[in-house]
């Protein structure tokens, strides 16, 4: 009877939030070339679109699993350093408070690489949720930096075989937020990982922040 009374007091305190939830984030364009481009492609007329997304999924996750959920935001770094020169403001700093306020562990990466290195230094990741530039083939962490309509750091489809696939939990839930996802990273993401990534067949919305929901979609969601 003591030994089962122990055994109920060491489970019952281990903290159920333990488990993993990450956030990937990538930068944004600069406008100065986005202007540059006719109105209908242009983007990211505002600099935190990734980061506000990103913060509303964190107060759900609190909300849907536990307040004190574990969570990992790992962010493309260079893309806030270039848009906050560009703009005059230290997004660097604001991003760090967002990540304080919720408790969330921040990872700044200036790569897929550093990204693929952080998820990989993790364990039991129960969700895993990605805002950002994409194509169907892969994460754009940078797009439109240094070069208009470019992509310099990227995690492609090809390099989910780098992931370690224990690092996710069984039947873990992972969804890509940004275009086109869906029309083909998906189904790599399952082949190698083991678990679905639901992305975008089309184009993905941000501007449906300001209504205080998550991104919206032109097409349907692809498991």
């Amino acid at each position: 009877m003591r030994c089962l009374f122990l055994f109920l007091l060491i489970f019952c305190s281990f903290p159920v939030w333990a488990r993993e939830h990450v956030i990937l984030c990538g930068g944004p364009a600069l406008r100065k070339w986005e202007n540059l481009r006719v109105e209908h492609e242009r983007h990211d007329r505002w600099w935190a679109n990734f980061v506000r997304a990103s913060t509303m999924r964190m107060d759900e996750i609190k909300k849907s699993y536990n307040p004190g959920a574990s969570i990992t935001w790992i962010v493309y770094r260079d893309g806030y350093v270039l848009r906050g020169s560009e703009d005059g403001n230290p997004y660097l700093t604001w991003i760090a408070e967002q990540a304080a306020k919720r408790r969330a562990k921040l990872v700044w990466v200036s790569s897929g690489e550093q990204a693929i290195a952080a998820i990989n230094r993790l364990r039991e990741i129960i969700t895993f949720d990605y805002f950002g530039h994409s194509n169907r083939y892969c994460f754009m962490l940078d797009y439109g930096s240094s070069i208009m309509a470019v992509s310099q750091a990227w995690i492609h489809q090809d390099e989910l075989r780098k992931i370690r696939r224990r690092s996710f939990a069984k039947n873990a839930s992972c969804q890509s937020w940004g275009c086109h996802t869906g029309e083909s990273m998906s189904a790599v993401w399952k082949r190698t990982l083991g678990s679905t990534l639901v992305g975008a067949r089309g184009k993905t919305d941000y501007s449906a922040l300001s209504q205080g929901r998550l991104p919206s979609i032109s097409g349907r969601w692809i498991r």
